[in-house]
């Protein structure tokens, strides 16, 4: 009875997911404790250069969607050169958690890999936005072949890892310890650490500079804040307020640097200048073409930014592009429809005479109330309120005569015999 009892209980500690107890436990130092619960970009990855220092482990923890693939290999260098010099890096995915598409190769990286209940890892294939099939065949295939030999590197099962990218496969945290992709279950992350890695915890987690960057590290962000610019500059052009001009020129330069930080494609830049200088043309032609085009073009090289011509990113994982670039098409339109309703104004103001301020006294009629040589200065009336006035006309200016004003200067009228 004994025996059978040891038996039963030697085949739970087995079969039933849980801590690979054989794998050592950290017992002292500094142990780095890296929280990557956001998209992977410019931001997040900036979290990994921490890695440079000495620690007696490393443990990411992951709940992440994806992200931007040539990051993602940033942070795989990162966990590479900590782990040549010989720092175990573990991976912990929290219940209910994601180690999903970029994610899922940080993940693989690492020495070793723990998933809560309700996790998943996975599905890894990437995506080359507006690219031919060749492109993205072999954008696929180099990702595989990273997938699969981090795989065998760690011995994990390569056939899963690499039909994870191939077949856009994902694995339940149950499904993942059975096929030997990753290498325990721990119902928590405080047991994780209480079982797996002893020491003084580090956190590290994004700063403000981080997230900035992170905000930024997206297309559909760069591209408004460089259209959003340049229609702030030309609203200025008519309205005459430094104001927009400054938010209209900061606006574009964090819209390049955003371009920058995604290595965006210069095909998505120069359709998002050719798009601003449309929509300036629709300030001559007045007819709705221009804008439109102009809107139109925008669109595309919001689109075209995270594309890989004349761009070093390998592409994204997952896509780049969701229910947010619908979001990025309404905040367009309705840029669009006040353009359009801007540039009315200015039209009509531009075709009628002008009522009220300072220049809708040119082209009124009064009369001088002192002779007015050629050239020289006196008095006129103009509705009954006198005013000093500058003769610019071809001849001497009698009293009592009629005039008719010219322009301003200063406080001066210019005017002639009427």
């Amino acid at each position: 009875m004994k025996l059978l009892l040891i038996i039963i209980i030697i085949s739970i500690l087995i079969f039933v997911p849980g801590i690979h107890k054989s794998q050592p436990v950290i017992n002292h130092g500094n142990v780095l404790i890296i929280n990557l619960t956001e998209e992977i970009d410019s931001g997040s990855s900036n979290m990994f250069h921490a890695m440079s220092k000495n620690y007696s482990a490393v443990v990411i923890y992951m709940n992440t969607p994806g992200g931007i693939l040539e990051n993602m290999l940033q942070m795989v260098n990162c966990i590479n050169k900590t782990e040549q010099r010989g720092i175990p890096v573990y991976t912990y995915v929290p219940d209910d958690g994601m180690a999903a598409s970029a994610g899922s190769y940080v993940a693989m990286a690492s020495d070793y890999i723990y998933m809560g209940s309700g996790s998943y890892i996975g599905p890894s294939t990437p995506i080359v936005v507006g690219g031919t099939p060749l492109e993205e065949n072999h954008t696929k295939n180099a990702m595989a072949a990273l997938m699969e030999s981090m795989a065998i590197a760690h011995k994990r099962n390569e056939t899963a890892a690499y039909s994870m990218v191939i077949n856009n496969t994902a694995y339940t945290s149950n499904e993942a310890y059975k096929i030997g992709l990753i290498n325990g279950i721990c119902n928590n992350f405080t047991e994780f650490l209480k079982d797996m890695v002893h020491g003084r915890y580090i956190y590290v987690n994004e700063n403000l500079y981080d997230q900035f960057l992170s905000f930024l590290s997206n297309p559909e962000v760069s591209g408004l804040l460089i259209l959003i610019g340049f229609f702030a500059i030309l609203i200025d052009l008519y309205h005459g307020s430094i104001i927009l001009s400054v938010i209209g020129i900061t606006s574009i330069i964090l819209g390049f640097l955003g371009a920058e930080l995604i290595d965006a494609s210069i095909v998505g830049i120069i359709l998002l200048i050719l798009g601003a200088v449309l929509m300036m043309l629709e300030f001559k032609t007045n007819h709705g073409i221009a804008l439109l085009s102009g809107l139109l073009t925008g669109s595309l090289g919001i689109y075209f930014l995270a594309s890989p011509y004349y761009s070093s990113n390998p592409g994204y994982s997952p896509s780049p592009y969701g229910y947010n670039i619908l979001i990025a098409i309404i905040i367009i339109l309705i840029l669009g429809f006040i353009f359009i309703y801007y540039i009315s104004r200015i039209y009509l103001s531009q075709t009628r005479r002008r009522y009220t301020g300072s220049e809708s006294i040119v082209g009124q009629t009064g009369y001088s109330l002192n002779d007015i040589p050629k050239n020289g200065t006196g008095q006129v009336s103009i509705d009954g309120v006198a005013w000093e006035a500058i003769n610019k006309g071809e001849t001497e200016i009698k009293r009592n005569d009629e005039i008719v004003v010219l322009g301003r200067s200063g406080l001066k009228l210019i005017i002639k015999k009427h």
